[in-house]
C-alpha cells in the first residue's frame, strides 16, 4: 500500500487523482493540501504543506508554482519523495529541485501521460535516422483557451528530447513573423494554438523532400495525466534520492 499526500487536492487534477486513488486498492490518500477547501473531501485537508502532520510514502503535486518552494522544503526536511507535476517553474526553482533531489527522490515530468513519455522515447530513435537525412522539424501544440503559457511545457520537452540527441545544436524559434529569410536547417519551430476545451494535442513533424512523417498525441481528458501521476507515485515509493522522470516509470513496467 502506498500512502499519498495530494498537494493541490482541490484543483482539477487533484480531484481526478483523488477519484482514481479511491478505486485503486494499491494506493490510499492520507491527506490533501490546498489553500481553498470547502470541507467536502473524505480525507483531512491542510491549507499549507507545512501544517500537514500526516505520514506518507509519496507526495503528488499538482498545484501552482508559488506553492512549490514550501513543498520542496517540506520534502527535504521530512525526506518524503515527491511526484512534481506543477509546470511553469522559474530557473531558481528548477535549481532548487536539483538540490533537493540529492537528498530525497523527486520525479519531475513536463507531462505525466504514459503515451507522451512513450512518444519521447520514439522520437529519439526517429531523430537518429531523419535528422541526418535532412528532415526539418516543426512542433505544433494545441490547448484550451484558459492555458496561459505558450508553447506548452510538453512541446518544449518534445523538442528537447530531439535536441539532446544532437548536442543541442538546434535553435528554437517561436515566431517567424519578423523574419524574411529561408528557414535555417538547424532550428526547431514551435507553433501554439489556443481555443475551446482542447485538453492537449501535440504533433511533431519531420518534413523531408516529398514526404512528411508526423508523430501525434491527443489527450481527450485530464484522466490520462492523473493515471500517469498515480503510476509514478507507486514507482517512487522507497526509491533512493535522485531526480527521476516518467521514462523511469515506463522502463520499470
Amino acid at each position: 500500500m502506498v500512502n499519498v499526500i495530494m498537494h493541490g487536492c482541490n484543483g482539477k487534477m487533484g480531484r481526478n487523482i483523488a477519484a482514481l486513488i479511491a478505486d485503486d486498492p494499491e494506493i490510499t490518500l492520507a491527506a490533501g493540501v490546498d489553500a481553498f477547501d470547502e470541507g467536502k473531501n473524505p480525507f483531512p485537508v491542510f491549507k499549507d504543506i507545512r501544517d500537514c502532520d500526516m505520514e506518507a510514502d509519496v507526495i503528488i503535486d499538482f498545484s501552482a508554482a508559488p506553492a512549490v518552494d514550501n513543498l520542496l522544503t517540506y520534502c527535504e526536511e521530512k525526506k518524503v519523495p515527491c511526484v512534481l507535476c506543477t509546470t511553469g517553474l522559474s530557473e531558481e526553482q528548477l535549481q532548487r529541485v536539483e538540490e533537493v533531489s540529492k537528498k530525497v527522490a523527486i520525479l519531475k515530468s513536463a507531462n505525466m501521460s504514459l503515451g507522451i513519455n512513450m512518444l519521447l522515447k520514439l522520437l529519439k530513435e526517429a531523430a537518429k535516422t531523419l535528422v541526418p537525412a535532412g528532415y526539418d522539424i516543426e512542433i505544433v501544440e494545441k490547448h484550451h483557451n484558459l492555458k496561459k503559457d505558450a508553447p506548452s511545457g510538453t512541446a518544449l520537452a518534445l523538442g528537447d528530447t530531439i535536441n539532446e540527441e544532437f548536442d543541442n545544436e538546434f535553435d528554437y524559434v517561436f515566431d517567424r513573423s519578423t523574419r524574411r529569410e529561408v528557414r535555417p536547417k538547424k532550428e526547431i519551430g514551435f507553433a501554439s494554438v489556443r481555443g475551446g476545451t482542447i485538453v492537449g494535442d501535440h504533433d511533431v513533424i519531420f518534413a523531408g523532400i516529398d514526404e512528411v512523417i508526423t508523430f501525434s498525441h491527443s489527450a481527450y481528458s485530464k484522466a490520462v495525466f492523473a493515471k500517469g501521476a498515480v503510476q509514478a507515485a507507486k514507482y517512487l515509493k522507497g526509491k533512493p534520492a535522485g531526480l527521476y522522470n516518467m521514462s523511469n516509470v515506463i522502463d520499470n513496467k
